[in-house]
């Protein structure tokens, strides 16, 4: 799989385009540069390290459907060091609610404010197949 320059996967999720980061800085480039305010995003609890997953919402909904919710935190959870663990807890939230602070160092973030969801890696086995390096539609 070619990385094609971008800073991050696509899958698709129930018609939502779900984009993945791939590493430290290309995840800073997708939550604060790629995504949009109304997006939701994701990262596993608890300082694991992992991926940044962005669930564009372009419709700009109160919220998402929660089994699109739950499919992405399982990738969440997948592309991160987590990924061999039974349950994982994800943090869920509105791009517009996460910030980072001068200095801080690649990939960390700041949450103004969160919810949890509690996923399986392996749920997202399905879904990470259809993981693709192409831009979202």
């Amino acid at each position: 799989m070619s990385s094609r320059g971008r800073p991050y996967r696509t899958v698709d999720v129930e018609g939502f385009t779900v984009l993945i980061g791939r590493g430290d800085v290309e995840n800073d480039e997708l939550t604060f540069e790629v995504a949009e305010p109304d997006d939701v995003w994701m990262h596993v609890a608890g300082g694991t390290p992992g991926s940044h997953v962005v669930v564009r919402n372009p419709e700009h909904l109160d919220e998402l459907p929660r089994s699109v919710i739950l499919a992405a935190a399982s990738l969440a959870a997948h592309f991160s060091k987590a990924r061999r663990a039974k349950t994982v807890e994800v943090h869920v939230c509105r791009v517009s609610d996460v910030s980072k602070a001068r200095g801080m160092p690649p990939g960390m973030v700041l949450l103004a404010r969160w919810k949890r969801a509690r996923v399986s890696p392996a749920a997202a086995s399905d879904a990470a197949r259809g993981v693709t390096d192409q831009p979202p539609r």
